[in-house]
């Protein structure tokens, strides 16, 4: 019996932004989005990068994107994912392969 693979994702559907304005060439010229208090808290205590000894860090990534369907969508990226995880122990793995190539 073949198991199901699930894709993993990186990031949380916040919900819906805003329409993006255009300007009179159809370019982009702004695109918002708006939080309620309840979910800027959930952000601040889920969804921040961890800071590392030099303070650098404690930031929010959003993503705004048109959804399949044509709706401008929001979405955060989630640190603490399991997708978000694996390609971080990638990135760590991949670094210390290089720091091993090292000719000196």
């Amino acid at each position: 019996m073949m198991s199901e693979q699930k894709k993993q994702y990186e990031s949380v559907l916040c919900g819906w932004a805003d329409e993006p304005n255009f300007n009179d060439n159809g370019e982009l010229m702004s695109w918002t989005f708006r939080l309620k208090d309840n979910e800027l808290k959930d952000i601040l205590d889920q969804y921040l990068t961890k800071r590392d000894e030099e303070g650098r860090g404690g930031n929010a990534r959003f993503k705004m994107f048109m959804s399949k369907n044509g709706k401008p969508c929001l979405s955060i990226w989630d640190p603490n994912s399991a997708a978000a995880q694996e390609r971080q122990n990638t990135k760590a793995k991949d670094g210390a392969a290089k720091a091993d190539d090292l000719p000196f």
